[in-house]
């Protein structure tokens, strides 16, 4: 019999006969997942289990003489497959899978894919939503204003600002939004729930035919739970006025499974201005079927709104102006919400599957911002006000099927995309949230329009190649309400091809090469400026895509029991570090850039009940164009160490200890200024009365380390300073220590 990961059965899964590496035999599981070879010779023979969106099984077997063997075998998804109806647990992580060296065929195209599992995330302390993303290995996740707003993101070289170069997608629906008020590529997933993801399935490079904008350093896609293993509610509490309420449950009937959750949370953190972080998060799913034929449908809603602590100068906290956690404008702020409506079907049968998926999303954002205090306007002040109101609505399909090319086993991918934003975007100069004038404002319609395809074959049992290219086309219409020369249309098209080698697996090892092109887009206002809309000066219109291009080696390993680890060598260069200056309303074209790095990933279970994971990234960054200014790519991450022990239920008790590096960075291109290194630990210790009763208390930033969110170097001025304002380092303190407890009841 053969069964994915949940028990549930698989239908025609193609199962090969091989003795002495010739073809023996060949069936398909019936509708019961079962299947039977007759008249198999005595002997070794290899038995080969194949399915589309899983991962191939081969298995070494003697068959006695006159006797028989049961080859019933559990098929785990690959690293890239298409989830649309999922319980809690959709993963494994190979080191947990009984024999996970005849589980590592197919499973993945490079040594830097992977799939964090719901089992991963139960124990893993967070202090914020977005965190989720920081199980990536080489990724951090950090804050430089109030909670409500967007996080910043490093990964792989790149300060990744609020979300560029590194694609989303949560439950169907892509986070990402191109050309917004603050920053292009704005990705804030404070409307995520962490208890209802089931699985978090990530990527590097530029790689993957599928993968389009914002996917240069990377892609995440979070998937969310169908069904529930039992209703829960959860009641949180801790330092700084953190409160937080989540109820979730699901209900099956013949219809369907029906899912609901609530979450409220507030939260004022150790600012002296209150944070008052208060938001409000209800999803709503209903699905039917299962890993193979399944449809599901997605309703979000999320609102909040919170006062913002943005960075501040470090001169000011060392003359004793401020506190470390003070402020300089205590009216910074803003609010936000969110609504949307997404659908996945998906239909498979013995040699195809067809995914179709469909969204549409409601935003706004109100943001008031003030960086630079008493620079440009000494006597009101810099305070700004960032408004977005948008309509999304895309579409994608995907076409999966397996063929036979001169008797090699072969699989081809077909696919296209769609997504239209309408934008209205305000850019206001305001002095205590009162608006004083208006700096730009502009009605933007930005659509796109992708294919892809791309072909894998076998060419031996240890050698498979896989080929692909994407084609991305892009329209761009710009009202400039405000500046009308600003306004105009602009269109852009790339073609993007991608390669990839997989050899072996030797002894449970795999070895990976990968190669490809991708891009980023900029923001649609850099495609048809002509001046800039603070001083009036001409402006130069920039690029509307960027290319990169990238390559990587690597290597994957499950040969020692229990353990998994990958290496990986990488290379990626950008034609232009396109970035869009929110706080000014203009667009900078950035200079060429390289990146290299290496990564190391390592996840460990040596018994039953604990759980070791130790991860090692090193990023070089640099510009590849002379200029006297320097090399260093300011932000650039260059060092992250993440590492943690779990203790998953021994005797009752869990708990998680977690170290998190965050190394010091350029902050300016000559790399005379950098910053300090970031170094917390979080803990957590919880004990389960029964399978539905457990108290768990969270210590965030243990050791209590005085170090940074995050840190910048630039001009301000405070009171009394000379007009051309004092170049310094700025900086968001990271959270003190902090206890969280928390108490969940299964109903």
């Amino acid at each position: 019999m053969v069964t994915d990961e949940t028990g549930g059965a698989l239908p025609g899964v193609d199962v090969r006969l091989r003795i002495a590496d010739a073809g023996a035999g060949a069936t398909t599981t019936d509708a019961a997942g079962r299947f039977h070879l007759d008249d198999v010779a005595a002997g070794p023979v290899q038995v080969t289990f194949s399915m589309l969106n899983f991962g191939s099984v081969r298995r070494e077997l003697t068959i006695p003489p006159g006797g028989s063997v049961d080859a019933s075998v559990v098929l785990h998804y690959v690293l890239s497959a298409d989830v649309t109806v999922a319980g809690r647990r959709s993963f494994v992580n190979l080191a947990d899978a009984p024999n996970p060296a005849e589980n590592l065929v197919g499973i993945a195209q490079s040594a830097s894919q992977g799939a964090i599992t719901a089992e991963q995330l139960d124990t893993r302390p967070m202090s914020r939503a977005g965190e989720v993303l920081e199980t990536v290995p080489g990724l951090i996740v950090s804050q430089h204003s109030g909670e409500g707003k967007a996080n910043q993101y490093y990964l792989r070289g790149f300060n990744l600002d609020h979300g560029t170069d590194f694609a989303t997608t949560v439950a169907g629906m892509p986070a990402n939004m191109p050309t917004h008020a603050h920053g292009h590529g704005y990705t804030d997933l404070n409307f995520l729930i962490p208890e209802l993801v089931t699985s978090v399935q990530y990527s590097k490079g530029p790689y993957f035919a599928e993968q389009g904008d914002f996917a240069t350093a990377g892609a995440a896609t979070i998937n969310y739970a169908t069904e529930l293993d039992a209703p829960t509610v959860r009641v949180t509490g801790g330092g700084g006025g953190y409160r937080r309420v989540l109820g979730a449950a699901s209900l099956t009937r013949r219809a369907g499974t029906t899912l609901g959750a609530i979450e409220m949370e507030r939260n004022d953190g150790p600012w002296l201005l209150p944070g008052g972080f208060r938001k409000t998060n209800v999803v709503g799913r209903f699905s039917r079927g299962g890993s193979l034929n399944g449809l599901s449908l997605t309703g979000m809603a999320y609102d909040a709104r919170w006062n913002s602590t943005d960075q501040i100068p470090g001169r000011a906290v060392a003359s004793g102006l401020l506190d470390r956690f003070g402020n300089l404008d205590a009216t910074g702020g803003g609010s936000t919400s969110r609504y949307s409506a997404s659908a996945e079907w998906q239909r498979a049968t013995a040699r195809a599957l067809t995914k179709v998926s469909a969204f549409g999303l409601a935003y706004r954002l109100s943001l008031f911002s003030n960086f630079t205090y008493l620079l440009d306007d000494p006597v009101n002040g810099d305070q700004f006000r960032q408004a977005d109101r948008r309509a999304v609505a895309g579409g994608r399909v995907t076409h999966r099927r397996v063929a036979s090319w001169g008797g090699h086993p072969v699989q081809n991918v077909f696919g296209a995309q769609v997504r239209t934003d309408r934008t209205s975007l305000q850019l206001d100069h305001t002095a205590s949230r009162v608006i004083l004038e208006n700096v730009r404002e502009d009605r933007v319609r930005q659509s796109s329009v992708a294919g892809f395809v791309e072909n894998a074959v076998e060419w031996r049992p240890w050698l498979r190649s896989t080929l692909g290219l994407r084609a991305d086309g892009y329209h761009f219409d710009v009202d400039a309400v405000s500046q009308p020369e600003n306004g105009g249309t602009a269109n852009a098209g790339l073609l993007s091809p991608k390669a990839g080698v997989v050899v072996g697996p030797f002894r449970g090892t795999e070895f990976y090469g990968n190669a490809g092109s991708g891009f980023h887009s900029n923001d649609a206002r850099g495609a048809t400026i002509t001046v800039d809309p603070s001083s009036g000066d001409p402006a130069e219109r920039v690029t509307p895509l960027a290319r990169a291009v990238g390559a990587e080696a690597g290597v994957r390993t499950v040969a020692f029991p229990h353990l998994q680890s990958s290496l990986s060598l990488w290379t990626l260069g950008l034609d232009s570090e396109l970035v869009f200056i929110g706080d000014a309303g203009t667009t900078e074209a950035g200079r060429p850039s390289r990146r290299s790095g290496v990564e190391f990933a390592n996840y460990y279970r040596p018994v039953r009940w604990l759980v070791l994971d130790a991860d090692v990234s090193w990023s070089r960054a640099r510009f590849t164009n002379g200029d006297p200014a320097g090399t260093f790519i300011p932000g650039s991450v260059e060092t992250v160490v993440s590492g943690g022990v779990t203790v998953e239920n021994l005797r009752r008790v869990y708990a998680s200890a977690r170290l998190r590096y965050f190394g010091a960075r350029p902050l300016v291109e000559d790399n005379s200024s950098r910053s300090n290194p970031t170094k917390l630990v979080n803990v957590e210790l919880g004990y389960r009365w029964s399978p539905t009763l457990r108290l768990s208390l969270d210590g965030l930033n243990l050791l209590n380390a005085a170090d940074s969110d995050i840190d910048y170097v630039y001009a301000s001025r405070l009171p009394g300073e000379p007009a051309a304002g004092v170049e310094d380092r700025h900086f968001h303190p990271a959270l003190p220590r902090t206890f969280r407890l928390e108490l969940t009841l299964g109903l």
